[in-house]
C-alpha cells in the first residue's frame, strides 16, 4: 500500500486537515504501507511558502513522518504540460475564453463542481488559442476514445463497494472541465492530482468526502491517460458546532493557533475523535 496526504499551501492547516492526515497515516500503518506527503501548489495566485513551511511544522508536531524528498507540484510543471500535450495530440482539448459571468448568463446548470460548462467554445481548435484562454477537456470526444468506462472501488465503513463511472454523470454533472486555468495558466487540480497519483504509484487514495463527486471524472481521466486507478476511501468531514464543514476559506482555526495556546497533539486527537498516543 502507498497512500498520500496532499495539502495545498494556500492557508494554514486546521482540524479537518489533522483528521485527514491522521487517517492517512493510521491506514498506512495498519496495512504496513507508506504514507507520502505531497505539496499541491499549482495555484500560483494563492500558494505561499510560509503556508508550506507551516504544513511541515504542523505534521511534525502531530508526530507524523514521511519519506523525503517531498514532491512539490510546482517543481514538475513540465510533466503536466506533457500530459496536456498527449490529450491535445488526440484532439481532446480546446481553448475557452468564457468568463464565469458569461457561463452563468448562458443558463448553465449546477453540477458536481459548480456550473456545468455549456460548450460555448467547444468548436474552437487549439490553433485559435490566445494568451489568457483556459484549456478544457472535451468529455464527449474523450468518451469516443475509450469505449467501456471503468469502475472504481470505494473502501470504507467496513465494506468494499464497486462504483461504475457513468457517461450520464460525466456529461451532465462534470461537463468539459478546465485542465489549464484562464489567465494564470496554472494546471488544474484534476490533472496534476491524477498525474502524480500515477507517477507515485499510489494504491489507495484517502481523502475527504467533499471530493467524492469528483472521483468519477478523475477515474475517467486516468483511463483516458492509460494510468492505473487506485482504490479510494472518502472519510467523514470534521464540522463545527453548527454542522458546517471546516475549511480554509471560512478561516477555520489553524493548528498553529492551537499550538500557541498550549493545546497538545493528544488534545487535537480528542477533538477530532482520533487518539494520537495510541496511533
Amino acid at each position: 500500500m502507498i497512500t498520500r496526504f496532499a495539502p495545498s499551501p494556500t492557508g494554514p492547516l486546521h482540524l479537518g486537515h489533522a483528521y485527514s492526515a491522521l487517517t492517512v497515516w493510521a491506514i498506512a500503518k495498519k496495512h504496513d504501507g507508506t504514507a507520502l506527503l505531497r505539496i499541491e501548489d499549482t495555484d500560483s495566485t494563492r500558494a505561499r511558502s510560509a503556508f508550506e513551511i507551516g504544513i511541515y511544522d504542523d505534521l511534525d508536531w502531530l508526530g507524523l513522518h514521511w519519506p523525503t524528498p517531498v514532491r512539490r507540484q510546482s517543481d514538475h510543471l513540465a510533466g503536466y504540460a506533457a500530459a496536456l500535450e498527449s490529450l491535445n495530440a488526440r484532439g481532446l482539448l480546446y481553448p475557452c475564453s468564457c468568463s464565469r459571468r458569461e457561463i452563468l448568463a448562458s443558463g448553465a446548470t449546477p453540477g458536481a463542481e459548480g456550473l456545468v460548462y455549456p460548450g460555448t467554445c467547444r468548436q474552437r481548435s487549439m490553433a485559435t488559442a490566445k494568451p489568457g484562454d483556459a484549456i478544457r477537456l472535451n468529455i464527449a470526444a474523450g468518451l469516443d476514445h475509450i469505449g467501456q468506462l471503468r469502475s472504481f472501488v470505494e473502501c470504507g465503513a467496513g465494506k468494499v463497494v464497486e462504483h461504475q463511472v457513468s457517461t450520464k454523470f460525466l456529461l451532465d454533472q462534470i461537463g468539459d472541465p478546465v485542465l489549464k486555468r484562464k489567465d494564470s495558466g496554472d494546471i488544474a487540480y484534476h490533472l496534476a492530482c491524477v498525474h502524480d497519483d500515477a507517477l507515485q504509484n499510489i494504491t489507495h487514495v484517502v481523502r475527504g468526502m467533499d471530493l467524492w463527486s469528483l472521483t468519477p471524472f478523475q477515474v475517467f481521466l486516468q483511463q483516458l491517460m492509460g494510468w492505473k486507478t487506485p482504490q479510494y476511501r472518502h472519510h467523514a468531514l470534521v464540522t463545527d458546532a453548527d454542522g458546517k464543514r471546516l475549511a480554509k476559506i471560512d478561516r477555520s482555526k489553524a493548528l498553529s493557533k492551537y499550538r500557541t495556546e498550549g493545546i497538545s497533539p493528544d488534545d487535537i486527537g480528542a477533538m477530532i475523535g482520533l487518539p494520537i498516543s495510541s496511533r
